[in-house]
């Protein structure tokens, strides 16, 4: 019974690896489009930095478990999980599109516009993981 069980233990090592990596890839990626240093604002306790980026690693996170339940197998994951990258960037560039100086009043701590980012970045997550299942 346990043997059985622990069959998938390989395949969940490599998907949780993969999507491990392709997180701390989002993460890197994203701190350095930014025009703002997250980490170094978090450290500082500003929660707007947090806000914003941690509900735009959760809008990641949404359409990488898609990809993960959908592919056909680990390279096929990987490849959904750089779309879903990609996808994150682009809500972080369109968001700030309707918001003068984003970047510049998430660092000023202002909780509106890190709401704000990280809504359009849970959004985006929410319909590129929808879209995934197809």
């Amino acid at each position: 019974m346990i043997v059985n069980s622990l069959a998938g233990l390989p395949a969940f090592a490599a998907y949780f690896a993969g999507a491990a990596i392709l997180c701390v890839g989002y993460l890197y990626a994203y701190t350095k489009v930014t025009a703002h240093d997250e980490f170094a604002l978090i450290g500082a306790g500003n929660a707007s930095a947090s806000i914003a980026l941690g509900l735009s690693l959760f809008g990641f996170a949404l359409p990488l478990s898609s990809a993960i339940y959908h592919s056909d197998g680990i390279l096929d994951c990987l490849i959904w999980g750089v779309i879903a990258l990609a996808t994150q960037l682009a809500a972080y560039y369109l968001a700030g599109l309707t918001q003068d100086n984003l970047s510049a009043r998430i660092a000023n701590n202002e909780t509106a516009a890190a709401l704000w980012l990280g809504f359009v970045s849970l959004s985006a997550g929410v319909v590129n993981a929808a879209c995934m299942s197809y």
